[in-house]
């Protein structure tokens, strides 16, 4: 008998149970970032985790201590936070369109709905930025050049006016950088 027929069974039996652990166990690893943003004063103001989807990144933020009412919410173009945070740039937008999702000439990758602040400071959103992704080196990578930054305005977005919204100051700011361990940081399991 030979053991060609047993191995391939055994294969056949394993791989299909073992790829998809593989394959999520890496997905865990390197696709998705945690920020904290800050005020203008320095104060941490919340944090928001940034999830690789197949359709884009899945911006889950938790806000406190941030001012009642709408407010616009933008990936900005570059990877600095310095109050006023201006630092940021304009709207990270690597494929040069205008601004705002009523723009029939728009809207940018870094334009993303505006987020409503009740009146204790607190919120939870989830946003979908479609126009991003996490994978370096790849078109619309929030990785790339000078990096990005996760901004919060003071005003809410009107979702046309180039460059901006009207949207007003800058009231919260979060560096996107990625974070990697090493395997030899990591605890044992």
């Amino acid at each position: 008998m030979s053991i060609v027929r047993p191995t391939l069974a055994l294969l056949a039996i394993c791989l299909p149970c073992t790829l998809p652990a593989a394959w999520a166990a890496e997905a865990v690893a390197k696709e998705h970032v945690t920020i904290t943003l800050q005020g203008t004063k320095g104060e941490s103001v919340g944090e928001a985790v940034l999830t690789e989807t197949p359709r884009g990144v899945l911006v889950t933020a938790t806000l406190h201590d941030l001012p009642p009412g709408d407010h616009a919410f933008h990936i900005h173009e570059h990877g600095k936070c310095v109050a006023p945070f201006d630092s940021a740039g304009g709207h990270f937008n690597p494929k040069k369109m205008h601004h705002g999702f009523l723009n029939p000439q728009g809207a940018h990758a870094g334009d993303m709905p505006n987020v409503t602040i009740p009146s204790d400071g607190k919120a939870k959103v989830e946003v979908l930025a479609p126009g991003v992704t996490l994978a370096k080196g790849k078109p619309g990578s929030l990785f790339g050049g000078e990096g990005t930054s996760l901004v919060v305005h003071a005003a809410a977005d009107d979702y046309s006016s180039d460059p901006a919204g009207n949207a007003g100051a800058r009231i919260a700011c979060g560096v996107i950088e990625s974070r990697t361990t090493a395997a030899a940081d990591r605890p044992a399991r």
